[in-house]
């Protein structure tokens, strides 16, 4: 009898090991680990095998080597007889203009155009209804491409010009040509006074805030940062001698004909390429933030603007005190995707040849072959940038939160 019960038992138990969830898991988690490997493994061997039969070295000793090759836009010092490595950072750098100018313009665009939507005025409304449904249903490839050949290759050619604002902005094919800010001896008082101007703005917003928590009164935070932020750097400007003067851009007229137009050097240019990318880029996003923004703020109860009224709030102080400040708890996390996608989508600059950090990346992988190289650069930069963006956005939400009392 007890060596049936033992026999029995065993039985038992095997059975229950393999009918143990936990053991299964654990199974199938040990295969596909192996499975991973194994592809991993064959992927690298065969890519190593494959750059061996074409005579490719593998790293990344080439970003060394001289690049040969000029660059139309650089924001760092930059020569033909640079390396690759320095033109893969110029080319970042003018990712990271694109998408800082994209983002500033696109935000800005983006929430007027959401409030426009919600105006009780129906010619605003209708025009901003217009306006998202017409632009967001254009592939934003289509839209770089009319901005840069059927809008910036229509003006005047390079010795001619159109002026505008008292003769000192100009545009022809070239690009946007504007004075150029030239620094002089005592100019960093300014930055300096700038610098301590943001300081004592953030310091007087914070102290504003805890103020009209603990006794319920305003501040004019507004004006005050105003004050602080231009007024102080201007009377340091002023003091100091006013050490900054305007390059203007030097047009030729008359002469030989190949010398006519703007000198090279003078003033400053904003290529058609960047003009085109940043227009097609920030009116595009836009579109999308203005549609983030009406659901935001409909997403507000009615109820709050009634209150608001009933305290004796204008509509501009509803929106800016009221509405706005919760509709940003809904805004917020969809605002952050599209932040994501336009610096994404900069990447379509590469149809227009400006040179960006695919661009760039493009004729460094044409020149040396470094195929898998160039790919793993372009995956870091972006995957980076998208990482920071994120942190920095999910750092404001948090900031947004509603705060339990």
């Amino acid at each position: 009898m007890s060596t049936v019960d033992q026999d029995t038992g065993e039985v038992s138990a095997r059975a229950s090991l393999v009918n143990d969830p936990k053991v299964r898991g654990l199974f199938y988690q040990v295969l596909l680990i192996a499975v991973l490997v194994f592809v991993g493994w064959s992927i690298v061997s065969n890519t190593i095998d494959n750059l061996a039969r074409q005579n490719i070295a593998s790293g990344f000793g080439f970003l060394g080597n001289t690049a040969g090759f000029g660059i139309i836009q650089a924001l760092v010092p930059y020569a033909e007889t640079s390396s690759y490595g320095q033109a893969l950072v110029v080319g970042f750098f003018n990712t990271l203009l694109v998408a800082v100018i994209g983002i500033v313009f696109a935000t800005v665009l983006g929430f007027v155009v959401g409030i426009a939507r919600l105006s009780n005025n129906w010619v605003i409304s209708r025009l901003a209804y217009a306006y998202v449904e017409l632009i967001r249903n254009i592939p934003l490839l289509l839209q770089i491409f009319f901005w840069y050949f059927a809008v910036l290759r229509a003006v005047p050619d390079k010795r001619d010009r159109w002026s505008f604002l008292f003769d000192t902005v100009h545009l022809n094919i070239a690009g946007l040509w504007l004075p150029r800010p030239e620094l002089e001896p005592g100019s960093s008082a300014v930055g300096v006074a700038l610098l301590v101007g943001v300081a004592a703005a953030i310091a007087m917003r914070i102290w504003a805030r805890r103020r009209q928590e603990a006794t319920g009164k305003q501040f004019p935070v507004i004006l005050t940062a105003l004050g602080l932020i231009v007024g102080l750097p201007l009377v340091v400007f002023l003091a100091a001698g006013m050490p900054l003067h305007l390059s203007h851009p030097v047009f030729v007229e008359e002469g030989p004909i190949l010398r006519r137009g703007f000198t090279l050097g003078s003033g400053m240019n904003l290529i058609p390429e960047l003009l085109a990318l940043t227009l097609a880029l920030s009116i595009y996003t836009a579109s999308f933030i203005a549609e983030i923004v009406r659901a935001g703020i409909q997403a507000v109860s009615h109820g709050q603007t009634e209150a608001a009224h009933a305290l004796g709030l204008r509509n501009g102080q509803t929106l800016r005190l009221v509405v706005i400040p919760q509709a940003m708890r809904v805004i917020i996390p969809p605002l952050t995707s599209q932040f994501l996608n336009l610096t994404k989508n900069s990447s379509l600059a590469v149809a227009v040849a400006f040179p960006d950090l695919v661009s760039v990346g493009g004729i460094v992988l044409n020149q040396t072959g470094q195929a898998i190289e160039i790919i793993a650069i372009w995956m870091i930069v972006y995957l980076s940038l998208s990482l920071a963006t994120s942190a920095f956005m999910n750092w404001y939400n948090r900031r947004m939160a509603l705060v339990e009392r």
